[in-house]
């Protein structure tokens, strides 16, 4: 059977140009002064109750204003473009706890907050701490200003709110995983087929306590007609310095070149600068994404300052088994380990709003 019968190219919304994307807004979604007021009591009541972050549901910050919004964005995100800016929150005039509160109680709505490492972090703060670059294996990608290339998080869904932008730079870059197999499918049709395959990651290299070096995933599951991809060519490069990983074949560095040369290529991309308030929804099956280099104010409360939240989300997607997240994913309730809580974590919306000073 001839390679192109048996993958065919994704025809749907989420394969889509950055280029042809950027001309119009269809993907900013903005929010209304009823909707904001709502976030905003909700938010404050949230606060003054401190409920445990581990145990919180959605059912007891219900949203009446919001409701058919946060069901459009799911929409979006699972079976649409695979993303969504959320404009309109006024973080100018919050403490970062309420900031952190709203941003929370949407996220409950949106799916279920899982675990970010092994301190048991809900919610993760992207902000810098260290002159690192990306090219030291000691650096965190969320404490660093360096330039992040495209990848997929290990959630279903991954969330960013900007509380303050960078004083330069700093984009959050997405390109579509459909419209790069599309393009591979196009110009080497004999290499889509190892994209199916299983490659093994540095799970190290994201996760310095992760129980092992690396986990298997491949890079496109394709279930029921339904195209997902999990991306990231440098975690599987770098897994080849372990002792026991399969080195890759001649065929494999290729299809992961040529994705790479594809996923740069110009119109490829759509960048997008945060403004103060902004929270991105994005699938980490659609989508992957990046982030260019950016410089900092001087002064540490004005620093770039993002928190993310990495989502579960029953949208009933299939998935070979084992993709992507699927072998690193943590839990909300409790370490993946069953053991107790790490000494350090935190649980309660006011410490968790302060950024962990971590190099």
């Amino acid at each position: 059977m001839p390679v192109l019968a048996s993958l065919p190219p994704v025809t749907t919304a989420a394969a889509w140009r950055g280029d042809r994307l950027s001309e119009s807004e269809e993907w900013i979604y903005r929010l209304s002064e009823a909707q904001v007021a709502e976030l905003e009591g909700l938010g404050r009541r949230f606060v003054e109750a401190d409920p445990d972050l581990r145990s919180v549901t959605a059912d007891e910050y219900p949203l009446i204003e919001c409701a058919e919004a946060v069901a459009c964005w799911g929409r979006d995100v699972d079976y649409g473009r695979g993303f969504v800016l959320v404009r309109g929150l006024r973080t100018h005039l919050y403490s970062d706890a309420l900031s952190a509160a709203i941003y929370y109680i949407l996220g409950l709505h949106m799916g279920d907050p899982i675990r970010q490492n092994e301190m048991g972090d809900l919610i993760d703060h992207v902000y810098a701490t260290s002159d690192k670059t990306m090219d030291d294996p000691t650096a965190l990608s969320s404490k660093v200003r360096d330039k992040l290339v495209y990848h997929s998080d290990s959630s279903d869904v991954v969330a960013l709110m900007c509380l303050r932008p960078a004083k330069a730079g700093g984009a959050s870059c997405l390109v579509s995983g459909a419209e790069i197999y599309n393009e591979i499918l196009r110009r080497r049709p004999d290499l889509a087929p190892l994209l199916l395959e299983p490659f093994h990651w540095d799970w190290r290299r994201q996760d310095h306590n992760a129980p092992a070096d690396t986990y298997q995933s491949p890079i496109v599951s394709m279930v029921d007609g339904v195209f997902s991809m999990y991306a990231g060519s440098l975690y599987i490069l770098t897994a080849q310095e372990y002792p026991g990983v399969p080195q890759l074949t001649a065929d494999q560095i290729e299809v992961l070149r040529l994705f790479d040369e594809i996923t740069y290529e110009p119109g490829m991309a759509i960048e997008m600068d945060f403004r103060p308030g902004d929270i991105q929804w994005l699938s980490n099956y659609a989508a992957l994404h990046a982030r260019t280099a950016f410089t900092d104010y001087p002064e540490p409360q004005r620093r770039r300052h993002l928190l993310r939240l990495w989502l579960s989300r029953q949208s009933g997607r299939p998935v070979v088994p084992g993709f992507g997240k699927n072998g690193v994913v943590q839990h909300r309730a409790a370490p993946r380990d069953g053991g107790a809580e790490h000494p350090e974590g935190h649980f309660d919306i006011l410490s968790v709003s302060v950024p962990r000073l971590i190099s």
